[in-house]
């Protein structure tokens, strides 16, 4: 007999399933997801704990006739498998496949695209205004965790939601939160008589009454109230919503699905904006990932017996572990060096500082621009604060970078980690907009190491120099150099040429120093010689290297893994420009689009910007015929 999944033609069928049914669904979802990522690697623990609550939550409220939004979206992926992809499903997070996050392009089924958290309260508020503009009746539910309540935008959402008192479901998505099973039993049971429609409206019977006693009526309904809310805020962490307006109801258990869908069924009839607080279990059902949710938190391919990690075959250091063990050896020798991330512990290479150093660690949960204003306050009392993100985590704090860093010149240090192409999470991840958006901000140095060492050398330079300077460095391993004998810091603004070229100069930044290498290799056998130098610095340029070499050769190629607007290419045209000199620029970069998903491989050879690619183009500039390139790897 098929599988129950495998006979859903919409989520519109699970309003015919017994408990009993929904319950096999449930573990039917959970197989698939384990031998889905197991392959392909994604974000495995937050998916399989909201299993239940996504069932409750589609026999519920059906999309797409209503708005179901997945706070950043790690955990949507039960809600794919929901919505007609489970043919695709093999495909995750591939090259052409479907996305690992909800995306509307994908499906009707998803109504928002996501990536980065805390985002939903503030879209399903706009939806709902929207909604009822156009006088429709359609429900709206974000669905957000209690780690991306920690975001300023979330309290902004809720602040307006309370205000406009619209007609808007929002659902707490628990896993963190410790709760004896007593008072969480008690609670979810007040929780769902509370929500009942007998409840509801002798709730409201009783008001009308009180309201009409002679003389003490009034007084009657305060102390009514206010022992409801004693109840509430002595079982239930709900005071605080209230306080935004909010009705709240919770906690309730995330797994347990004839609550929740009574609990759900109850909201929908209500009026205004509602909090139900769901608790649930990373990893549910999966016991690897719920003994370390962190560790299956983003996962690549794994065993799915015993949950190994599949290890990497090149052996070498990921640049996140160099850079974490270089700031350790360097807060050693530094009192001053303080350590700033955004929830990101584990996955910024932090967990040996925070260890070593407890007093100097600072997790500020999702919030990246308080982040940067906390290590703004540290700079200005002399410690020098290195605040490590991803790349594509500090477009939040844009204005926080410029106005508190940047314009006091002071010297805070940021680690951008995932500089450049990420892979598999797609647009919302890659790091290929830092170069354009940091280099227009003054007072303000920008690095990329090509390696290991040259990473090492930047980290200790940025921590001697007095002011802010950001560095990037990218996803994945290194090269596999062994840590130099000595590690001196870099003369700010100088890059180095590697080697020598007659026929024009490869200017590279970061990690495609290390392909511009190759190609110029690959490309002497085509009798084209070029020399090649790595900028190291993005801002400020090499002048003198760069101008003397444009002067010599008359041909300047730009290589860089950021979109090619505003980058390292336009840094050096305006360069060439501002002296006067007149040579041929060629820039590679990345196209002015989104870059979609797919292996880091694959993606440098879908835009040109590997070894094979960069020797094409320049073959194709020089009017050689590009099939006949063979890359230098290969020879």
């Amino acid at each position: 007999m098929s599988r129950i999944l495998e006979r859903l033609e919409s989520p519109a069928e699970l309003k015919d399933l017994s408990l009993t049914e929904l319950a096999t669904l449930a573990q039917e979802i959970r197989e698939e997801i384990i031998g889905t990522v197991s392959q392909t690697g994604g974000h495995l623990a937050s998916s399989l704990g909201v299993v239940e609550l996504t069932i409750a939550l589609q026999r519920v409220f059906t999309t797409p006739d209503n708005n179901i939004l997945w706070d950043v979206g790690h955990q949507a992926y039960a809600h794919k498998l929901l919505t007609g992809r489970l043919d695709r499903f093999a495909t995750l997070r591939q090259l052409n496949g479907i996305s690992g996050f909800p995306k509307r392009s994908e499906s009707p089924h998803d109504c928002f695209d996501v990536g980065h958290s805390s985002t939903s309260i503030s879209a399903a508020l706009g939806m709902a205004a929207a909604r009822d503009l156009k006088k429709d009746d359609e429900k709206v539910v974000a669905v957000i965790g209690d780690g991306s309540l920690t975001a300023g935008l979330a309290f902004e959402g809720m602040n307006q939601a309370g205000h406009l008192k619209k007609n808007l479901i929002v659902v707490i998505n628990d896993n963190e939160m410790s709760i004896s099973p007593n008072v969480g039993a008690l609670s979810s049971f007040l929780s769902r008589k509370m929500t009942s429609e007998f409840f509801l409206r002798f709730k409201k019977e009783t008001e009308n009454a009180l309201n009409h006693v002679p003389r003490f009526g009034k007084d009657l309904l305060n102390l009514a109230r206010r022992a409801e809310e004693s109840l509430k805020g002595f079982l239930t962490p709900g005071m605080l919503f209230e306080a935004f307006g909010f009705d709240y109801f919770g906690p309730i258990d995330g797994h347990q699905l004839e609550d929740l869908l009574e609990t759900f069924q109850n909201v929908s009839r209500m009026k205004g904006p509602i909090v139900v607080h769901v608790l649930t279990r990373k990893g549910k059902g999966y016991p690897p990932a719920e003994t370390n949710p962190a560790l299956f938190h983003g996962v690549g391919p794994f065993d799915r017996e015993t949950g190994a990690i599949a290890s990497d075959k090149s052996g070498a250091k990921s640049y996140t572990a160099v850079f974490g063990q270089y700031l350790a050896e360097l807060a050693q020798a530094d009192p001053r060096i303080t350590a700033i991330t955004a929830a990101m512990l584990e996955g910024t290479g932090l967990k040996e500082f925070a260890e070593r150093f407890p007093e100097r660690f600072y997790d500020v949960g999702i919030a990246e621009q308080h982040a940067v204003t906390f290590a703004a306050g540290q700079a200005c009392k002399g410690l020098r604060p290195v605040v490590a993100l991803y790349s594509t985590f500090l477009q939040r704090a844009y204005d926080n970078v410029l106005h508190d860093v940047c314009l006091q010149n002071l010297p805070v240090t940021f680690a951008l980690d995932r500089g450049g192409l990420v892979g598999a999470d797609g647009p919302t991840h890659h790091g290929v907009f830092d170069l354009s958006y940091l280099r227009n901000l003054p007072n303000l140095t920008i690095a990329a190491p090509r390696d290991e060492n040259e990473l090492r050398r930047i980290m200790k330079t940025a921590l001697l120099h007095e002011g802010p300077f950001a560095y990037r460095y990218p996803r994945g391993n290194g090269l596999g150099l062994e840590p130099a004998a000595s590690i001196e810091p870099l003369p700010i603004g100088r890059g180095e040429k590697l080697c020598d070229g007659a026929d024009g100069v490869i200017f590279a930044a970061g990690v495609m120093v290390e392909e511009a290498l190759k190609a110029a290799e690959t490309l002497l056998a085509h009798e084209i010689s070029l020399a090649v130098v790595d900028a190291r610095f993005i801002k400020p340029l090499d002048q003198e290297l760069l101008t003397s070499e444009a002067i010599r050769t008359g041909l300047v190629i730009t290589l860089e893994e950021n979109v090619l607007q505003g980058g390292f290419g336009s840094a050096v045209l305006e360069l060439l420009a501002d002296e006067g000199i007149t040579a041929r620029v060629l820039r590679l970069g990345l196209p002015d689009k989104f870059i979609e998903q797919g292996s880091q491989a694959e993606l440098r050879s879908l835009y040109g910007l590997d070894a094979k690619g960069i020797s094409q183009t320049v073959l194709e500039y020089f009017g050689t015929p590009a099939t006949t390139v063979h890359s230098a790897e290969n020879n």
